[in-house]
């Protein structure tokens, strides 16, 4: 694979023979984290229908790739769920599915006729996952929410700030992406798992409330040892810690520090010139605003790649703070192909990785309802029932 002017490695289109290959998905067309999901599962090898919306379909952009980088890897047909023919297609393929992937708030599917009930009884086996912010019941189920607003709850977002800010939302990886997306794709594939056993399909209800309350289960231990103050940037783990923490550099870029192990720290010190300071030890909390200023000042004194020179590679627990575009050029993430680029796109590469089975980017996003026929005839329905499809609306 040659590496772009971008610095990422080209990928070329290939039918995957991932993990899950042979694992079907239809995937109700929403946007974040169930898109995410989606492109997880995708990757590594399951055969996924994205149902668009008949009215989104725009043949003007066929034959061009959709740069909506969660889009990747799957097919998109054009669906009018509104109509009875319509309905019936989009059962037909729930009914080939092994699992299904939907981000209404509750009750919305059930209103279209795609409800769990009606699923489940055409195809017993499906594994029907329900993406929402807050769960499919409690006080808040019915109400408006973004990832801000799931985290906030969960008694996450208290915790992502400095001393004496405000709490700062960690962009939407956290709730959308991490409580929501990632919990979605692990649901579905163990709901699969399962049937495969048991011969019987079931519902999964995915929060991005209770997934982000889930990924705090360390803090939560951390607290109840009585060694976390729920005072946000005073711990070791937010910034309270000096040595681990962000500095900005000579040349107005920054480093991050995570030095958090004695032995780690030592060597950061060793290799920073500041062995013999007469500052206090590492956990002496008293001293951590003196040894701050003097980080602060001494990353000052040299560029970021200077420090790279210093401290990269080395056991001091160092990192450059790079941005998006500053990654597709790094030694480490070329080497391995983290990033790659997919017809002009930069993206990220298929995680994890296996060794027998590895998962592939199957195709670029799709446009709405650009693989109707081709997705419909492999799902098992025939020539003539698709022309008629479409001469009814029902199809886009």
């Amino acid at each position: 694979m040659a590496a772009p002017a971008d610095g990422a490695v080209d990928v070329e289109e290939r039918n995957v023979a991932g993990p899950l290959t042979g694992i079907k998905i239809v995937e109700l067309a929403g946007i974040g984290p169930g898109p995410f999901a989606a492109m997880l599962l995708s990757d590594l090898g399951a055969d996924i229908v994205r149902v668009d919306r008949a009215q989104q379909v725009n043949p003007a952009h066929f034959g061009r790739p959709n740069v909506d980088v969660m889009l990747r890897g799957r097919r998109s047909v054009g669906i009018d769920l509104k109509h009875p023919e319509g309905l019936e297609t989009a059962l037909a393929l729930i009914e080939a599915a092994d699992g299904l992937i939907e981000g209404f708030r509750p009750g919305v599917t059930e209103k279209l006729g795609l409800g769990p009930d009606v699923c489940l009884a055409r195809n017993p086996r499906l594994v029907y996952g329900r993406m929402t912010g807050w769960g499919q019941d409690g006080p808040m189920a019915q109400a408006a929410g973004h990832d801000i607003n799931y985290i906030a709850l969960a008694g996450a977002l208290a915790h992502f700030g400095r001393e004496g800010a405000k709490p700062t939302p960690p962009i939407n990886l956290v709730g959308d992406f991490a409580g929501g997306g990632m919990f979605m794709a692990l649901g579905i594939v163990c709901g699969v798992l399962e049937a495969r056993t048991s011969g019987k399909g079931q519902v999964l209800d995915v929060a991005m409330v209770d997934g982000t309350a889930t990924l705090m289960s360390m803090i939560w231990g951390i607290k109840a040892m009585g060694a976390w103050s729920e005072d946000q940037g005073v711990n070791v783990l937010d910034t309270g810690a000096p040595f681990y923490d962000t500095y900005e550099t000579a040349d107005g870029k920054f480093i991050a520090l995570g030095s958090l192990e004695p032995q780690f720290y030592a060597e950061l010190l060793t290799r920073v010139g500041l062995t013999d300071t007469g500052l206090p030890a590492q956990m002496d909390r008293a001293g951590w605003d003196a040894w701050r200023e003097r980080f602060t000042t001494l990353f000052k004194t040299k560029t970021r790649d200077e420090w790279d020179a210093i401290l990269g590679g080395t056991d001091a627990c160092y990192a450059p703070v790079l941005k998006m575009s500053e990654a597709l050029d790094d030694e480490h993430i070329k080497a391995r192909g983290t990033l790659v680029t997919l017809d002009g796109v930069p993206q990220p590469a298929p995680a994890p990785r296996f060794s027998r089975t590895p998962g592939a980017i199957e195709r670029s996003g799709a446009w709405p309802g650009e693989h109707t026929d081709e997705a419909l005839a492999d799902w098992g329905v025939n020539k003539e029932r698709i022309g008629e499809l479409r001469a009814s609306g029902a199809i886009a």
